[in-house]
C-alpha cells in the first residue's frame, strides 16, 4: 500500500480489538519513526512514554474524558516535551553533531551560542509553547508511520494533562504531557471503520502560486 492510500485508509478509531497487540517488531519501527520526526533547530524537545499495560490503561481512562480507546489499544503514545531548554541540553546537541558528522567546532560555534542565547531569553511557559508545537508535529509523522504500517491509531488532545503528569511524576523528569494516541487494531464492529472520509476538496485547501 503506498503512503497516500495508507492515508486514505486510516482514520481515528472510535473502538479499537483489545484481543490483538502489535508485535515487538513493529513497535521498533515506531519508535524509530517517532524518533526520525522532525523538529525546530533539531532539538528534539519530545518525548514519548509508550504504555503497554492494561492496568494503567485502564488507570488512565478516567483522565481521558473516559475514552475508552485508551483500555483497549495494544499501547499508548504520550507525547511529552521539556519543560527548559537550557545550555547543557544544546551543548549536547551539538555534540551530537561533532561525533557524527565530525563538523569542527568553529563551524558550529555561532549556531550553538545563538540558539542558546535565544532560549536563555524565553520565559518558561514560551518554551513549553514552542515544544509543544514540536509534538504535534511528531504526532502527525507518527500518524503516517502508523498508517504505513497498517497499524490503526486515535489522536486525542481530550486528556487532563495535569493528571497524567502527576501520575507518571513527569514534572520531576523534567516533562509536560500535551498529547495522547491510542495504537493498535482497529475493531471489526466500529461503524466509523467504513465510513467516507470527510475533507474538503482540494482546490479549497490548497492554492497554487505560480
Amino acid at each position: 500500500m503506498s503512503l497516500l492510500n495508507a492515508l486514505k485508509w486510516r482514520y481515528a478509531v472510535k473502538k479499537f480489538d483489545d484481543s490483538k497487540t502489535i508485535s515487538p517488531s513493529e513497535i521498533d519501527k515506531i519508535k524509530e519513526g517517532f524518533n526520525l520526526s522532525a523538529s525546530s533547530y533539531g532539538l528534539q524537545p519530545v518525548e514519548l512514554l509508550l504504555i503497554h499495560n492494561k492496568t494503567i490503561q485502564k488507570e488512565l481512562v478516567p483522565m481521558s474524558m473516559n475514552q475508552p480507546q485508551v483500555a483497549q489499544a495494544s499501547h499508548v503514545a504520550v507525547f511529552c516535551v521539556k519543560t527548559s531548554i537550557d545550555a547543557d541540553y544544546v551543548i549536547d546537541y551539538f555534540n551530537r553533531i561533532k561525533e557524527i558528522r565530525q563538523t569542527p567546532d568553529e563551524i558550529l560555534e555561532p549556531y550553538r551560542s545563538h540558539i542558546i542565547e535565544s532560549f536563555s531569553s524565553k520565559t518558561t511557559e514560551e518554551v513549553f509553547l514552542w515544544s509543544a508545537k514540536q509534538a504535534y508535529i511528531a504526532m502527525g509523522n507518527l500518524l503516517a508511520v502508523c498508517a504505513d504500517l497498517s497499524i490503526d491509531s486515535c489522536p486525542m488532545e481530550g486528556f487532563e494533562p495535569d493528571k497524567y503528569d502527576a501520575y507518571f511524576d513527569l514534572k520531576a523528569k523534567g516533562l509536560r504531557s500535551v498529547l495522547v494516541m491510542p495504537l493498535g487494531y482497529r475493531a471489526e464492529d466500529d461503524p466509523f471503520a467504513s465510513m467516507q472520509k470527510v475533507r474538503k476538496p482540494i482546490t479549497d485547501s490548497v492554492t497554487d502560486i505560480l
